[in-house]
C-alpha cells in the first residue's frame, strides 16, 4: 500500500494517519478467534489489570500465533512504514491491548519513544506505531486520544511511573499537556480520537502524545500495536525481557496481500514456549 503526497504531508503536520476499515471483517475473523485462548495463557507475556485478572496486554503474539505472525508481515501495514521511514523495518514490539469492559485501565500520556530512548537506547524517533482496531472503536470504550502536531516537539522529559497503572511507563506532565492541546487548537481540535470499525488501521509517530482513559462501558475495546524500527536503528540495550522489546532485527519480508485470508507459512519460534532467554535482560550496550 503506498501513500499519496498528500497523506505524507498529513503525516509531517498531524504525527498521524487514520485508515477507518482498511480490513475487511473476513479478514478480522482469525485474529478474532485467537484472542481468548492467547489471553488464558499464564505465561509472563500477559500482562494483567492491577487487582483484576483482565489481561492488559498480550505481547509477542506473532512469535507463537499463526493469524498474528502473517499480520505481522502484512503489506498493507509494513509498507507505509517503510516509505514514512524510507528504510526497510524490523518488529521492535508486538502487543495485543485488552480495554475489557468495565475493567480496562487508564494508560497516562505518554510519548512511546521515551520508553524506547530511555529503556532500550533506541538512537533516535525513527521508528513508529501501527494500531489495527480488533473491535469497532466509539467514543464509549476509551479511544486512544492524540494531540495532533506533538510530535513536533520532538522528545519530552518524562517521569517512570510505577504507581498509577498497571504497566510501568515513561508518562508526561499535565501542565505541559495541557500547553499541547492548547497549542494543538484546544477544545476544538486539540485532542482527536479516531473512531471507526473493525479492522481501521492508525500510523502514527513515536513522538506523538497519547493516551486513552479507563473504558466504564460494556464494550471491549482490542486492537493490536506493531512498533515497526528502521534496522538502522535497532536498539543498543536489552533492559527490558524480549518479549516486550525484540532483539531480531532482521528486516520484515511481507507476504501477498490475502495472506490473513489464506494459508501461508509463517514461523512460530516460540510456538512450544517461550525461551529461557527470553527473560534475561543485562544494562549494557550491545
Amino acid at each position: 500500500m503506498k501513500l499519496t503526497p498528500d497523506q505524507i504531508a498529513q503525516f509531517d503536520r498531524d504525527g498521524y494517519l487514520f485508515f477507518p476499515g482498511l480490513f475487511t471483517p473476513q479478514e478480522m475473523k482469525s485474529l478474532n478467534e485467537a484472542v481468548p485462548a492467547l489471553t488464558l495463557r499464564r505465561d509472563a507475556f500477559n500482562v494483567r489489570e492491577k487487582g483484576s485478572d483482565a489481561v492488559r496486554t498480550t505481547f509477542a503474539a506473532h512469535l507463537y500465533s499463526e493469524p498474528f505472525a502473517r499480520l505481522a508481515r502484512h503489506p498493507r501495514m509494513v509498507e507505509p512504514v517503510q516509505q514514512l521511514l524510507g528504510e526497510a523495518v524490523y518488529m521492535h514490539q508486538f502487543k495485543i491491548n485488552s480495554k475489557t469492559a468495565f475493567e480496562g485501565d487508564v494508560w497516562q500520556w505518554h510519548q512511546d519513544y521515551g520508553t524506547w530512548r530511555n529503556d532500550d537506547l533506541m538512537p533516535t524517533e525513527r521508528a513508529m506505531n501501527v494500531a489495527i482496531f480488533l473491535d469497532d472503536v466509539n467514543a464509549f470504550n476509551a479511544p486512544l486520544m492524540f494531540i495532533p502536531g506533538s510530535h513536533k516537539k520532538g522528545v519530552i522529559d518524562a517521569t517512570y511511573d510505577l504507581t498509577t497503572t498497571s504497566y510501568p511507563l515513561w508518562t508526561l506532565d499535565h501542565a505541559l499537556v495541557a500547553q499541547l492541546v492548547e497549542r494543538a487548537g484546544g477544545k476544538h481540535g486539540g485532542i482527536v480520537s479516531p473512531l471507526g470499525p473493525a479492522g481501521s488501521m492508525i500510523v502514527f509517530h513515536s513522538c506523538l502524545v497519547h493516551a486513552s482513559s479507563s473504558n466504564l462501558s460494556p464494550w471491549n475495546r482490542v486492537s493490536v500495536y506493531l512498533s515497526l524500527c528502521a534496522v538502522s536503528n535497532h536498539i543498543r540495550r536489552h533492559k527490558r525481557p524480549e518479549y516486550i522489546a525484540q532483539r531480531d532485527f532482521t528486516p520484515i519480508a511481507c507476504l501477498p496481500d490475502d495472506c490473513l485470508l489464506r494459508e501461508h507459512p509463517v514461523e512460530l519460534p516460540w510456538k512450544n514456549g517461550m525461551p529461557a532467554s527470553a527473560l534475561v535482560t543485562s544494562l549494557a550496550e550491545i
